[in-house]
């Protein structure tokens, strides 16, 4: 039996395949999706073994990924609920559909991880909550686990309730920073610096100030302080930021997306 079974291989699935094949062996993952020129592409791009229904991928491995979007998994699942046996673990992406929601879905008792991930798996860097049921899992499932999610990149075990948080701090985040270094890069292209130079002054400048805040264990406060000289230039960047509403912009960006997480946004 295979041990990885992704279902959908979107940008996140993707993202994630490309982190595990870091750590396990390519003969222990298969895939599957509803397109067949992405089952094409991806197979040929990572060698990874793709079958073609989501019958045979879930019934051909212990830990199944459902790596499609929300408004698919009624679908997916009515497809695949003949095939979970008890054995088996769901690895769920879906931001806003519970544990106990998926269990209905099945409509019998069966183990599931949530969790949130970010793109930034891609390039091994990503940060991504998980929630389970400890009790339900041996310590070899608890340490695959930890394997699955350490491949691409941090992750953190958290209560369940706030994995709409995580979706909001890190699982949508990634772009708004887009955002910020392309804006960014715009300001210095408006005073004639290169394309090109730019998004890589400003690209840089957002890796290295998260370095800052990791490795330092600073409050980000601080750090910002550390800047602003008394007069100087950064304190009046900054006073115009606060002037534009910048803090509040990305607090009213993450009200919006949690209550999205939520169902309450249409």
């Amino acid at each position: 039996m295979n041990t990885f079974g992704f279902i959908g291989m979107g940008n996140m699935g993707h993202a994630m395949l490309n982190g595990v094949m870091r750590r396990f062996d390519s003969s222990q993952i298969i895939f599957t999706d509803a397109s067949e020129m992405v089952r094409v592409k991806v197979s040929e791009e990572t060698g990874i073994k793709c079958l073609p229904t989501n019958i045979e991928v879930a019934n051909s491995v212990k830990y199944i990924i459902l790596a499609v979007k929300p408004q698919y998994y009624d679908a997916v699942i009515n497809n695949i609920r003949n095939v979970v046996t008890e054995d088996k673990i769901i690895i769920s992406l879906a931001p806003g559909i519970t544990i106990a929601d998926i269990e209905s879905k099945f409509d019998r008792d069966v183990r599931v991880v949530r969790c949130m991930p970010n793109t930034p798996a891609m390039i091994g860097e990503g940060m991504t909550g998980v929630s389970y049921e400890n009790n339900r899992y041996n310590l070899e499932e608890t340490d695959v686990i930890a394997q699955f999610f350490g491949s691409f990149g941090k992750f953190r075990i958290v209560e369940e309730r706030l994995l709409n948080t995580v979706t909001c701090v890190s699982g949508s985040s990634p772009a708004y920073v887009y955002m910020f270094i392309e804006a960014l890069a715009d300001s210095a292209v408006k005073y004639g610096m290169s394309r090109a130079d730019a998004i890589e002054f400003a690209a840089m400048t957002v890796k290295g100030a998260a370095d800052m805040v990791l490795n330092t264990k600073e409050h980000p406060a601080v750090l910002k302080d550390r800047v602003c000289s008394p007069g100087g230039t950064t304190i009046a960047g900054v006073a115009a930021l606060e002037e534009k509403g910048f803090r509040n912009a990305i607090i009213s960006a993450t009200d919006k997306c949690y209550e999205k997480c939520n169902g309450v946004a249409k």
